[in-house]
């Protein structure tokens, strides 16, 4: 054979081979995309969204003395911008003092009521004593007469002696009856007087603290800071806010040298989140800064947050550096790290698959073939999983399902290996599902 027939034959085998091997090769969606089974480190993360706030702060606090006169609610009628640096003393906010006037009006009438009755009992009583003691007087003199009648009398018949002597008598048990009744009314009159000046004291004291509560609807900054507007469980404390006279904190001055990051997570998650656990904190605002945090406090109450179904807990992170940038009320994307494995193989989520909801498999690449294999997974992250049998370092898994190999049999971790190796192409192993 020359040399042009060897080099034709040779040229038409190996068309013959290309033809057989595309012909036999499954064909696969276009975006399918192969990873690798990695192995490393896996760390296991919880994601929230938090938000920023001093550890410690300085409340900034409405009049206390409300419930003490009834008002139980006030309304913020004005107060300046959040964020605004002020210096002791300085103006904040200013209440509605409306409730208030209409309260020391009605205090002041009452007052002046309750004065004019300690007047009149006073006048009362002294008239009424005055009176007593004139009468005591008045008896006292008529003892004296019907002593020396009954003195004149030694002379008289004895009928006339013995009537002499029973109107001593008589006078003498008018006026002892007379004195015990003015130490009773005098009792009675310490007694009203007592009960007048107590009101007229208790309603003076209460018009004076209304008087005083009037000056404190003024509010000025107790210390040096950046003004920030109070957060409660209905929302921002802002102009047109109502202050309870339980809790009458209008904003705060935070210490910016530590701060905490506020964050939710999820009853399903909260199992896994402890104290001391480090957190990775990025900032909304700046993303490409990144500080690291550590859980402090995890609540043991779950709650409902607005517009959500699903109860959460409240997780407090603490920031371990600082940054002039930092600022209270800023969004945080928080990376909780709950766990570290070593030496752990794992693949992207989106590789699994799950067949009646006990079986979990992938799309594995098998030399020029695809086939759906059965793998057990461990702990989970956000991005990745561990997989703790089926697969070894640098097996190749798809991404998404593979159309052509959608009705194959899953193989089984419990088959032989013989068998798994021994597929062709798209047949189906001994044991189906």
């Amino acid at each position: 054979m020359n040399k042009k027939n060897i080099r034709t034959s040779i040229a038409v085998s190996t068309v013959i081979v290309a033809s057989l091997f595309f012909l036999n090769r499954p064909t696969k969606n276009n975006d399918s995309i192969l990873v690798e089974v990695k192995k490393g480190e896996f760390i296991v993360d919880v994601i929230t969204t938090g938000e920023l706030e001093a550890k410690n702060s300085v409340e900034i606090q409405g009049p206390k003395g409300l419930r003490a006169h009834r008002i139980w609610q006030v309304t913020i009628q004005d107060m300046i911008d959040e964020g605004t640096y002020v210096k002791k003393g300085d103006y904040v906010a200013r209440l509605d003092a409306s409730e208030l006037t209409n309260k020391l009006s009605e205090y002041q009438i009452e007052y002046d009521k309750i004065q004019s009755q300690f007047i009149q009992t006073q006048l009362d009583t002294t008239l009424q004593m005055r009176q007593s003691r004139d009468d005591l007087i008045n008896l006292a003199y008529e003892i004296e007469e019907r002593e020396m009648t009954l003195e004149q009398s030694q002379f008289e018949p004895p009928a006339t002696i013995k009537k002499a002597e029973i109107e001593v008598e008589k006078a003498t048990r008018a006026h002892q009856q007379a004195q015990e009744n003015y130490l009773i009314k005098q009792k009675q009159n310490i007694a009203k007087m007592t009960e007048v000046t107590a009101s007229l004291k208790k309603q003076g004291l209460e018009l004076k603290g209304l008087k005083e509560l009037t000056q404190k609807f003024m509010i000025y900054a107790p210390e040096d800071g950046m003004l920030i507007y109070y957060k409660d469980s209905e929302g921002t404390v802002k102009i047109g806010s109502q202050i309870g006279a339980w809790n009458p904190i209008v904003a705060t001055l935070p210490d910016l040298s530590v701060m905490l990051s506020q964050t939710y997570v999820n009853e399903v998650d909260i199992r896994k989140i402890k104290k001391s656990q480090l957190v990775e904190i990025g900032l909304d605002a700046f993303p490409e800064k990144s500080i690291e945090g550590k859980v402090i406090k995890v609540a043991n109450v779950g709650e409902q947050r607005p517009n959500s179904d699903a109860k959460v807990f409240k997780v407090s992170v603490e920031l371990l550096g600082t940054d002039e940038l930092i600022k209270p009320s800023m969004t945080t994307s928080n990376k909780i790290i709950t766990q570290t494995h070593q030496d752990a193989l794992f693949i992207p989520l989106e590789c699994l698959y799950n067949y009646q909801d006990s079986i979990t498999y992938v799309y594995q690449k098998n030399g020029i073939n695809v086939i759906k294999k059965e793998v057990i997974i461990g702990e989970t992250n956000s991005d990745e999983v561990i997989i703790l049998d089926g697969l070894d370092f640098g097996d190749e898994v798809y991404l998404s399902k593979i159309k052509e190999a959608e009705d194959q049999d899953i193989i089984r971790l419990s088959e032989s290996k013989t068998a798994v190796s021994g597929q062709l192409g798209f047949s189906s192993p001994s044991k189906k599902f």
